[in-house]
């Protein structure tokens, strides 16, 4: 058995704009509704995750597993705020977490065992959540190592699916534009896709 989890990160944001960790700001526009047909529709806990699935059109459960990162001390702070010895601890070390909140491993470790624990059970699943959840999705899905989290750009209104089976998960596309093409029919991306 298969399921398929399309994982949607949310509209850009004013810290999006500014390079700057989130304090759960508003998204600045509303995405265009859009036909995403599937068993079930989930979104992290914040306003800016359960806006962009209203904006979608999508009713959606709030899912705790879905939340961002904690990055502590650094909420609302951008890049130029920070020490540049802890950033750089942070950027180069997986384990580190300088800022008092969540490691890229714990984040890892916490959306590898929400994925590990996901039913594999042909249902469709539309999941709107933040850019690092769905880098350390991937990172888990594809057995890569932690340091590789940095290596993955997760644009806003991305698309990134990824099928469940009894092995494990299979990367099917990464960060693949929001548009209506690969909705058509059933509302799921195609097998081509």
């Amino acid at each position: 058995m298969t399921s398929r989890l399309v994982l949607i990160s949310h509209a850009a944001t004013s810290a999006t704009r500014r390079a700057a960790f989130p304090a759960d700001e508003p998204i600045e526009t509303t995405p265009d509704p859009m036909p995403l047909r599937a068993n079930g529709y989930l979104t992290a806990p914040e306003t800016r995750c359960r806006q962009t699935a209203a904006g979608l059109g999508l009713t959606a459960d709030v899912e705790p597993a879905l939340r961002d990162c904690d990055h502590g001390a650094w909420r609302g702070r951008t890049l130029d705020d920070l020490d540049p010895a802890a950033m750089t601890a942070w950027l180069t070390d997986p384990a580190a977490a300088p800022h008092g909140g969540e490691s890229v491993m714990d984040l890892i470790d916490r959306i590898g065992g929400w994925l590990d624990g996901f039913p594999k059970d042909h249902r469709k699943i539309v999941a709107v959540t933040h850019a690092a959840v769905v880098k350390a999705a991937v990172v888990h899905a594809i057995l890569a190592t932690p340091r590789s989290f940095w290596r993955i750009d997760v644009p806003p209104l991305s698309q990134t699916v990824l099928s469940g089976h009894s092995r494990g998960w299979t990367l099917r596309t990464l960060a693949a534009p929001l548009t209506p093409a690969p909705w058509h029919g059933s509302g799921v991306p195609s097998p081509r896709s």
